[in-house]
């Protein structure tokens, strides 16, 4: 892996996990603690919403979470030198394609060094060539199974495109606007595309400017100071490339026909095209310039929106709403519901501290003290603290009835706590669990413990690739547990990572509907899970949802807004989320 002093958030990421994995094959028992810190600032630069390399220009690098002092002073050498003496030793004497390797899904750092040694491959490719020649299978511990798993893994890697997270695409274009908004000659700046529609992963940033001086606009927006290189500029146009090798384009139009830019590259593609298709049954042409009768040379300009569908007997389409998903028949209705607002959210139903627990999975970062002023900040009535379940390979069952017992005797503790400490608005915190769903549906913790719980979520952690029937089979039989309230993060994806499982949606939407079960709309980042065009498809048939940031340190409690994104995008409103009710409402249908 070639180190560098302009390595993006993305290729430090790979570098911190490739420590990891180098500390694993070095001494796995010894290093454990090593792996742990450098897979956490793994995950925590990937979740950034700023260049590593921008924060550590302005001496911040600590204030990322999972970054400690120790990983800090070896990424302060990169940035300073190009180079690390520390990593460039921890990873000598492993072969590269290793690391390559692991970027197939299933395979860890142990099967990665075991398949380079077998076979001695240099790379990806090899790799593809030996599992389709049979060599793979007969290596001791393989077969043909999981020779097959390979092929299909290897596929999906070479298939996917990496496109921007939300939250790091919008970080990055208010960044830019920040910087526009520096010019007096501006008068409002805005993201188009699919940043604006607020999807969950982003090409290339676009950027209108309502302006009536483009030469000085364009002159200021070549003036970036984080652009690595201005790509082109012309009168009313620029590109630059920003650290990340993200692209970004700006707009320049007057004041007068702005709305009818915003609208034009605000998308979509397909919305667009009903709508030119609509204007034209009313003898209409449609352009960024605005709106012009076929039978006349006039121009109808607008410089905002709401006038632009007003004029074609519209009402105004939220831009997350437009993707020919209805919107249209819906505006000249007067149907569009009224999306839920993030001011309208009263909890956070997905948080994971620190408490003291061996758990599953990855254990969160922040006390339980730090989130309960945290959401206290936030404005919140009421939230839940949902670790992972007790490793049940790590634990017996009384054990982790003890552990959970402990869990709720913390809690008991809080809500006491919470009348007499001042908060302003947190008035009760709940105690929850997040459950792996076993292949057989069974739940990964005895029937016994869930008594100390107030309600559990539950979620795939594990055998993906189960088919359609027994994946949906597994969630409903997890789901007829009383106690299983919410089922978190539905699909299991990753964005840019892991294709969500099969289910029988529709099958799953009318179990939820007809026994108050609900699907969790996960605000992580990462996942933005359920993606939004089955969230509307379940408020179609009448599916309720909750919202979780799935946080594993304070600072995710920020990220609520992307969840609402989603939310937006699937038509829900305050109705159709079930943490928009107040403490009193929600314990109603809740307990």
């Amino acid at each position: 892996m070639k180190l560098n002093k302009d390595m993006t958030n993305t290729q430090i990421a790979e570098l911190l996990r490739a420590i990891a994995a180098s500390y694993e094959l070095i001494d796995e028992k010894r290093n454990k603690f090593k792996i742990i810190a450098y897979q956490r600032a793994a995950d925590a630069v990937e979740h950034a919403t700023s260049e590593l390399k921008d924060l550590w220009d302005e001496g911040k690098l600590k204030d990322i979470p999972g970054i400690g002092e120790s990983i800090a002073s070896h990424l302060d050498e990169l940035f300073k030198e190009g180079t690390s003496r520390h990593f460039k030793e921890v990873m000598k004497g492993l072969p590269p394609v290793i690391f390559a390797i692991m970027e197939v899904p299933g395979i860890g750092a142990k099967t990665a060094f075991k398949l380079t040694k077998s076979l001695g491959i240099k790379n990806l490719s090899e790799l593809n060539k030996a599992a389709k020649e049979g060599k793979i299978a007969k290596i001791e511990g393989f077969g043909e199974q999981s020779q097959a798993e390979i092929i299909k893994s290897i596929k999906e890697v070479k298939g996917r495109t990496k496109r921007l997270l939300l939250p790091y695409a919008t970080s990055r274009a208010y960044e830019i606007i920040d910087w526009m908004l520096k010019s007096n000659e501006i008068i409002r700046a805005d993201s188009l595309g699919s940043l604006r529609r607020e999807a969950s992963t982003v090409g290339d940033i676009d950027i209108a400017v309502a302006s009536d001086k483009p030469e000085k606009v364009l002159n200021h927006f070549s003036a970036y100071p984080n652009k690595i290189r201005t790509l082109e500029k012309g009168v009313r146009t620029a590109s630059i490339l920003i650290p990340g090798d993200i692209q970004v384009d700006l707009m320049v139009q007057t004041p007068a026909s702005y709305g009818s830019l915003l609208q034009h590259f605000t998308g979509s593609k397909h919305h667009n095209i009903a709508l030119r298709d609509f204007a034209l049954k009313k003898n209409l042409s449609l352009s960024e310039y605005g709106i012009r009768t076929k039978s006349t040379t006039g121009l109808k300009k607008f410089s905002d929106e709401a006038g632009f569908y007003q004029y074609l007997g519209l009402d105004f389409i939220p831009p997350e709403l437009r993707e020919d998903c209805g919107e249209i028949e819906a505006a000249q209705n007067h149907n569009l519901p009224k999306l839920v607002e993030l001011k309208e959210v009263k909890a956070d139903l997905q948080i994971h501290s620190n408490f003291d627990i061996e758990t599953s999975h990855d254990i969160g970062e922040s006390t339980m003290e730090e989130i309960v002023k945290k959401a206290d900040q936030l404005g919140y009535e009421y939230i839940a603290f949902t670790e992972h379940n007790p490793s049940r390979s790590k634990h017996k069952d009384q054990e982790i009835i003890n552990i959970l017992r402990k869990k709720r005797n913390i809690i008991d503790v809080i809500n006491y706590s919470l009348s007499k400490k001042g908060f302003s608005r947190l008035k009760y915190v709940f105690n929850s669990l997040e459950i792996d769903i076993l292949p057989t549906g069974e739940l990964a913790v005895p029937e016994s413990a869930l008594a100390y719980l107030d309600f559990a979520l539950i979620s795939i952690h594990s055998s993906f690739d189960l088919s359609r029937d027994e994946m949906t089979k597994r969630v409903i039989t997890a789901f007829k547990n009383k106690k299983v309230k919410i089922f978190a993060h539905p699909t299991a994806r990753k964005l840019n990572e892991r294709e969500g499982v099969e289910i029988n949606w529709p099958l799953i939407f009318e179990f939820c509907r007809d026994n108050r079960k609900y699907l969790e709309i996960n605000a992580d980042p990462t996942r933005l899970d359920l993606p939004d065009f089955l969230v509307r498809e379940g408020v179609k048939s009448g599916v309720k949802y909750s919202l979780g940031t799935d946080a594993h340190h304070q600072d995710g409690l920020n990220n609520m807004i992307f969840g609402v994104s989603v939310a937006r995008r699937g038509w829900a409103t305050r109705q159709d989320i079930l943490n928009t009710l107040n403490l009193k409402d929600f314990k109603k249908v809740i307990l």
